[in-house]
């Protein structure tokens, strides 16, 4: 099953960029025994899209056809490591091809993806900027393939 992140805005050269591709290089290849991967990361410029509405559009636009779609929002469900490593594993064997996440920007999501979305994540009522929820998206992911190996990176 490939995963997806679409979101709104570029990460350019820095921290945020080096800690994302270091976390899907590595679930890219702790995911492949685990018929997961890989993580391709899909940016809508923001500069194209100003308002919520344009941005749901070009995010829609993004996702997979036919794709799981789990969007990162404040009221979604808050999971822990093993529970969303259970998730992960759960759309996996059931059969999903694609499984993408959606992380919104400043404005957050339009109601439009929010609404159209199988399932609302949260990383807790804390807003955070969306460069670090997709650097905590992809620890999250890799940290899931990982339990889902048994390797020793997750400790309890």
């Amino acid at each position: 099953m490939r995963l997806h992140i679409c979101a709104i805005g570029r990460i350019r050269k820095g921290p945020e960029r080096a800690l994302i591709d270091d976390y899907r290089l590595r679930f890219d290849r702790t995911g492949r025994a685990l018929s997961l991967g890989p993580c391709l990361e899909h940016e809508v410029d923001d500069r194209k899209a100003t308002s919520s509405g344009d941005q749901g559009r070009m995010l829609e636009r993004a996702l997979p056809a036919g794709a799981y779609v789990v969007a990162l929002d404040e009221r979604g469900e808050m999971l822990d490591s093993r529970q969303f490593a259970r998730f992960v594993a759960t759309q996996r064997d059931s059969g999903a091809s694609d499984l993408a996440f959606v992380i919104g920007g400043a404005d957050g999501l339009s109601p439009d993806i929010r609404n159209a979305a199988h399932q609302l994540l949260s990383f807790g009522p804390m807003v955070w900027p969306h460069m670090l929820a997709r650097v905590m998206l992809c620890e999250q992911i890799y940290r899931a393939s990982t339990i889902l190996a048994g390797g020793p990176y997750h400790r309890d």
